[in-house]
Formats: C-alpha cells, structure tokens, sequence
C-alpha cells in the first residue's frame, strides 16, 4: 500500500512534457479572440510547473488557491464585466487549468488535467474554426492521447511506442468518423459555430466613402471573399468589378448608401445583354448586410434581395462565412429614368464652390450630349497632373477644391467620389459604387481570392440611349491598377521609385517565388475546402451529397438505422482481421504436428496427452522403425519452430514436406 501511494505523488516526467506540448497547440485560437494576459498567464504557469517539479514544490496552501481564484474573478470582472457569456467562460476555465496546473502532483489529477485540456481543445473550437487552428487542436488531441499512453506505459517506454499507438488509434477511428460526417442525418446547420463575436469582423469595407475609408485597407491581406467560375466563363481581370454596395447621397468627396435597400424605386430594366457569368461565392463574416458579385447581378440567392440599383443585400447580418450562388451579365439596360428616380441623382450639396460648378459647366458647352461631358471629364483627370497615391494626406470634410485644383492627389475613393458630384454638376445623373477590383486566381484550386486590399470604388453614370454605366475614372489615372491588378501595381511602382513602401512589395515579390507561390496557393486551396467542404457541410449540402451518389428520397432514420449498421460491420472486420493478424506465428506449425500425431496414431504410435514431442517422437521410433529417420527431423523441427521467437521460413517449408510426407506414406 506505501509502493502505490509513493507511486501516486509523482508526475513522471515525461508524459507531464507530452501534456505540456499539447496545452502549447491549444494557445492559439486563445490568441486573437481573447484578451492577451489570459494566454499569457497560462504560459506563466506552464514555465512556473516546470520550475517547480523538479525541486518538489507545488501549490499546497489553501489560502494561496482561495486568494487566486479571487484574483483571477477579478481580473475576469475587470475586462469583460461579466463571467457570462463564451468567451468570459473559456477565460475562466483557461485560468483555472493554470491554477490545477500549479498544484498537481497525483495521478488522479494528472488525468484530471488531461480531460481539462480535452475541453481546452473543444473550447479552442468554438473560438475559431479556420484550418490552421484546427490542425493546432488536432495537434494537441493527439499529443494528450500519447501523454496518456506515456503515463500508463511507465518510465520504461521508449519515445516512440506511445505515439505509434496515438496514431493507430486515431487512424482506426477515422474511418468512423467520415462515415457519421457524411451520412449521419444533418438538421440544417454544419460544423460552424458563432459562440463568440467576430473580432475585427466590421473592419475593412464600409457603407460610406469618405477620403481615405478605402486608401487604408491597401495593405490589409484579411480575406474578403471567395469566388469560383464553375461553367469556367472567366471575365477578364480588368472587367472583374465586385459590386457591393451602391451610394446615392453625395456631399463632395463624401457619399454614403441608403439605410436599407427599400429606399429608392427600382429603375425599370431592359433586356439583358451579353453572357450569363455564374459565380459561387464565400463571403467572409463582416456583421453588416451586403453581399458581392460580379457586374451586374440579376438574381439574388436565398436569404438575400436584389436592392434598386442592382447589389445584393442579406436579410440578416453575415456573422459567418457564407457561400451563395449568383448569376451575372455584363451589361443590364435601364432604358427609363422616372423624374421621381432623376432627383435624388442629380442632388449637390449647396456648399459646392463656385470654381467647381464652372468646371462642370465648361464640359456642356453648348452641347448637352452626356457621353461628351464624361469624355471631356475623363480628360481633365488625364492630362491635369493628377496621381494615385496610397498616402494622398488628410482632406478637409467636403474640400473638393483642394483635390480638383491644387493637391490633385487621390485613391480610388477620391476620384470616383469627385468625378461623381462633378457629373451631376453637369446634370447627369450618377452614384458611387463601392466593391471589389480584380483578385488572386488560384491555380490549384481554380478560384479568386479577394482580399481587402482590392477594395475599390468607381462611378456610374446614366445615358438616355442605354440606361447604367459603369466609368473608372481610377482608370484614366493609373490605367495599371486596373489592367494588371494591385498586386503587380505595386511591384511596377516599387521598380520605378514611385512608391516608399519598398519592403512590403519586397514581400510581395518574394511570395511570388515559385516555390513558396505553389506553398501558398497550396495552403489557401486546403482552406478553401475546409471551409467549403467541411464546415459548410450542412443539410442541404448533405441533401446535395445523397442525390450524387444515387440515395435521395430517403429519410434520416433510413441513414441512422444504416450508419449504425455499417459502422458495426466495419468493426466486426476490423475485430476479425486484428484476429487474424495477430494469431500466434505457432498456429501453423501446431497444426502440421497434430496431422502427424493423427497419421502416428492410425499407425500405431499414440501420443499421451501429457507426453512431449522429445519423449513421444522416441517411442515413436521404436514402434515405426520404417519411418524412424522421418519421425526424428520431423520432432526436431517442430521444436525448434514452435518455441523459436520467430520461426525460420526456409525451415517451416522444410517442416510441411516432412509432415506431408508422412501423411501420405504408405
């Protein structure tokens, strides 16, 4: 009774380092999502154990554990206000683990603290559900499963067994897991979880464009959204506008988009023309209402509405990623402006200057053709020295003149904005239209990644004889950013002294290398199917699945009743094939023994149940003297093949020609 209970106030060594490596692979998703000291603390108390096992000290005081739950409460109290809720839940379990931690020292609680990591890892989960973060907690499930195989194995076992068996284990249960993942019936909702607010997730794209909203995301590489071509219908990189969101009311440099969708009539739309573009999109969650797609949408997916002015709108907020459907053309004809629609497009804030609204009206002339006054606006941002600037400095709120006659230095906001106002200065109606331009095609796994660099922001005008028209005047100014993308923009500007941020185009550059460009598109196509193939795979995704493969129309206790039975039949195979592989080497040889014990006793020559085969094979000989030799070697072999640690083949063939010739002896 002392042995076991010496052996239970100690750690071993090892298996405390397995569990170490795998608290460290459930950090991650803690980083990000919760406050820093939190996952700070916790390492302190991971370096703090390893400090204090081996000079045998832990935390033993009662009064030290009461005063740091207290201060962890506190703490807990102090950040978010509250301990209710998902993310002041997994803070507390988080930091009570780093308490358990200080004071273990039993087996008991080192299983304890096992089982609390294992929560860990579902919590981590519930955080966040990227693919990077899920190879993490896998990382870490697996390591507690050695850890704990380390633990029951002793200090005798070697490094590699126990993670040998954690893999067997975890490979033996895959199959398993696929099968229930795929067949096992689904209510609606996949394997995604928004139990915490999407930090950050509002940042980046925006309902209202003001100078500079859309010049600071040029360096931002957080995704947007995802954007396949599945009938490979592919528009041209210079044509790839991603419409998002539509803006009515402007006051100079600074406009803004209707508070909901219902706002302004929907312009009556002629034929369409071109050819249909389908696109499946993922959008990323930004916790507002709008949605993408290529110009110009003419069907909404579900769940989502066609606002006037053709961008599509969610009817909920997007709080997760989302994958959606839309068909696209081209060109949409609006062929009739009512007055009550002509309006609100031609208002201009009373403070507009002088200087500009004789700068608009110059453009008119004598003519009022509007196609000639986009012409002759167009060439006034050509050829008056205007540039394109990530950096173009702050503007005043409403300083068109600043940016039309002095500093002529802009982003993609500034000059859709001013060319804007400017043409309902000359009378034409126009809106502003932020969105997406161009992307990153992926040629591994055939997709467009846009991210939040590629935000961009453009102009459309309307013309009696075709209704809507889109006109970049981006275009005229750096005709590059829109041909070849931001992307090689920034390489050509970098070449050309032209731009400062040298170092990060560096890094552009060096991700374009050829190996580390496959590693990435590597890595962003296994993202793309962990978030489309997996997490996405809800009901009707699992409805899409059974009709591929030929079993649509069959109810869930059909697929429960099968999954079941499927599972217990794989496990019988797996039960009989371990059987089998595992059966003693000495079956076989047993068995060609006792055929020649049976041909021995029809002979003459019986074997007593307690005789040996030394003792037996010698009366053997004496009563079959014509076959003394052949009784001899086959006696021999046997013994040297039924109790060698691995039997020789060469002599196992030899021992079956032996027996087999006895057998058949007359």
């Amino acid at each position: 009774m002392k042995t076991l209970r010496k052996q239970d106030t100690r750690i071993p060594r090892r298996p405390l380092l397995w569990l170490a490596a795998a608290l460290l692979f459930t950090l991650p998703p803690m980083f990000g999502t919760l406050p820093s000291w939190v996952p700070l603390l916790f390492l302190i108390a991971l370096a703090a154990k390893f400090w204090m096992e081996p000079k045998g000290y832990r935390l033993r005081s009662l009064i030290w554990k009461l005063v740091l739950v207290a201060l962890i409460l506190s703490l807990l109290f102090f950040s978010y206000g509250s301990v209710r809720g998902m993310e002041p839940g997994v803070s507390l379990i988080i930091l009570l683990t780093s308490v358990k931690i200080l004071e273990a020292h039993t087996a008991r609680e080192f299983h304890i603290m096992i089982m609390v990591a294992w929560i860990l890892c579902l919590c981590g989960f519930f955080l966040s559900q990227n693919l990077a973060i899920a190879l993490c907690l896998l990382i870490a499930f697996t390591l507690l499963l050695v850890a704990l195989i380390q633990f029951h194995r002793g200090l005798s076992s070697a490094f590699w067994p126990p993670v040998r068996t954690a893999g067997k284990l975890l490979a033996q249960a895959a199959p398993l897991i696929i099968l229930l993942f795929l067949f096992f019936p689904r209510i609606n909702t996949g394997l995604r979880f928004q139990l915490a607010p999407q930090r950050g997730a509002s940042a980046g794209f925006s309902d209202r464009l003001s100078p500079g909203s859309v010049s600071f995301l040029a360096n931002s590489s957080e995704a947007a959204f995802r954007a396949e071509f599945p009938d490979g219908k592919i528009p041209p990189l210079s044509a790839m506008y991603w419409r998002g969101v539509v803006m009515w009311h402007g006051e100079g440099l600074e406009w803004e988009a209707p508070a909901g969708p219902a706002a302004l009539p929907r312009t009556s739309q002629g034929p369409l023309r071109g050819e249909a573009i389908r696109q499946w999109i993922t959008i990323e969650p930004h916790d507002a209402r709008w949605m993408f797609a290529l110009d110009w949408p003419v069907n909404s997916p579900s769940g989502a509405t066609l606002a006037p002015g053709n961008y599509l709108w969610s009817n909920q907020p997007i709080r997760q990623p989302r994958r959606y459907e839309v068909t696209s053309y081209p060109e949409i004809p609006n062929n009739r402006l009512h007055s009550r629609e002509r309006e609100p497009l031609l208002q201009v804030p009373a403070s507009i200057s002088p200087r500009a609204r004789a700068l608009a009206q110059s453009w008119k002339g004598e003519t009022a053709e509007p196609r000639e006054v986009v012409k002759k606006a167009l060439e006034f941002f050509h050829t008056q020295g205007f540039q394109y600037s990530f950096s173009p400095g702050e503007y005043g709120k409403n300083d068109l003149d600043e940016f039309l006659f002095h500093r002529r230095l802009g982003f993609c906001e500034h000059y859709a904005a001013s060319f804007a106002t400017l043409m309902r200065l000359a009378g034409i109606p126009a809106r502003v239209v932020t969105g997406y331009l161009g992307g990153e095609y992926n040629e591994i796994g055939h997709f467009f990644l846009v991210r939040q660099a590629d935000a961009h922001a453009w102009c459309e005008v309307w013309f009696p004889d075709s209704g809507w028209e889109r006109v970049d005047p981006t275009a005229v100014v750096a005709p590059d950013r829109v041909n070849l993308g931001l992307n090689f923009f920034l390489e050509r500007r970098a070449a050309t002294g032209q731009l400062d941020n040298t170092q990060g185009v560096f890094a552009r550059q060096l991700a374009r290398w050829p190996i580390f460009d496959r590693a990435r598109f590597g890595w962003q196509t296994l993202s793309y199917a962990w978030d489309t193939r997996v997490l996405s795979f809800d009901g009707d995704e699992q409805a899409s699945f059974f009709a591929s493969v030929g079993m649509a129309g069959h109810g869930p206790i059909f697929f429960i009743v099968g999954s079941l039975a499927f599972a217990i039949a794989l496990l019988t195979l797996y039960a009989g094939w371990t059987h089998l592989r595992t059966r003693p080497h000495g079956n076989r040889v047993k068995i060609m023994y006792e055929t020649f014990c049976r041909k021995a006793a029809r002979l003459g020559a019986s074997r007593n149940p307690s005789e040996g085969p030394l003792d037996f094979s010698l009366r053997a000989r004496r009563l079959l003297p014509n076959e003394s030799e052949r009784i001899w070697r086959i006696a021999n072999t046997y013994i040297a093949l039924r109790y060698a640690p691995a039997p020789d083949p060469m002599m196992l063939e030899q021992f079956a020609k032996e027996v087999n010739a006895f057998v058949h002896a007359s």
